[in-house]
């Protein structure tokens, strides 16, 4: 019974998580926000929402190993499953934007300034905020970035309507926080009946399905010839995932961290996001790069258990 109520609130988490990603669309585009900032602000934080309120769910619970390797994992799945799935898939990516020497360091330092906090064995209320300030810092990184485009929003306008945009996303939330209050109960409890620790349940089963947002909306942007939007909302979710979703965890309930015990997880996730780095200096946005890191994820898989 818990695997069906699991399903079904990880499904509530998806299609919430849909609604408030495609109203919050509107909105940008309604007031003229560049499909860039789109994509790696709204986007890449409503992508976010289903680690947010998984994460914040367990903090409060007292599940603090869900919420640190909900992060951890979605960051393995975000970039070796995702963008190893929008390489295969695309037909061509040329992005426009210079995403190494503008984004790529984005992808790196989250991670790293994660393991320095957690050094001392745990993210306190202090490294919550100051997480939160580097998601700032982020913020302002983009709306500064004088490579944007103008959208054409004319239609968007005609389109708009304030009452069915803002009861979709009040839908799109409530979906959000049930679902996730519901996949922590059942998660913790399949954990338990398997033998099965918190950790990998939520490195792997509770990451993969708050990772399922990303993966849709990469597949659509790449296949729309959008991988500008498909990969910053990659790298803008992850900051997500570090700064806000982490920082307000600890804000909650500091979390304790053991970094001996889950080496091998932490250091995965750093790999993969030295990849990232590495494919953007390179342009190597092939299907070649696709398949290295699908395995490199079957690797992490196959190693974890």
């Amino acid at each position: 019974m818990d695997i069906v109520i699991f399903i079904v609130a990880m499904g509530a988490l998806i299609y919430g998580a849909d609604f408030i990603i495609e109203e919050s669309e509107k909105i940008a585009l309604h007031f003229d926000i560049s499909p860039f900032i789109i994509g790696a602000t709204l986007i890449a934080l409503g992508t976010s929402l289903p680690e947010m309120a998984v994460s914040m769910s367990a903090s409060l619970q007292g599940s603090g190993d869900i919420a640190v390797a909900n992060v951890i994992g979605s960051t393995i799945f975000n970039i070796s499953l995702v963008l190893g799935f929008v390489f295969l898939i695309a037909k061509k990516i040329s992005p426009n934007r210079d995403l190494f020497a503008m984004d790529s360091a984005w992808s790196l330092f989250p991670i790293l300034i994660f393991i320095l906090m957690s050094l001392d064995g745990k993210i306190s209320m202090l490294d919550g905020f100051l997480f939160l300030l580097l998601m700032g810092a982020y913020l302002l990184f983009l709306i500064q970035s004088n490579q944007v485009e103008e959208s054409d929003t004319d239609e968007n306008k005609e389109d708009f309507a304030w009452i069915k945009t803002l009861g979709l996303l009040f839908i799109g939330f409530i979906f959000v926080v049930l679902g996730a209050d519901f996949a922590i109960d059942s998660a913790g409890n399949i954990a338990r009946e398997f033998g099965v620790s918190e950790w990998l349940i939520g490195l792997f089963l509770v990451a993969f399905g708050t990772s399922l947002p990303e993966l849709t909306v990469a597949i659509k942007a790449a296949r729309a010839n959008n991988a500008d939007m498909a990969i910053g909302a990659i790298i803008g979710s992850n900051v997500a995932n570090f700064t806000m979703v982490l920082g307000l965890s600890s804000i909650i309930n500091p979390l304790n961290v053991d970094l001996s015990a889950n080496f091998f997880d932490i250091i995965a996730a750093l790999i993969v996001s030295v990849m990232l780095v590495f494919i953007t200096a390179n342009k190597l946005y092939n299907k070649s790069a696709g398949i290295v890191l699908l395995t490199v994820l079957a690797l992490v898989v196959s190693n974890s258990f």
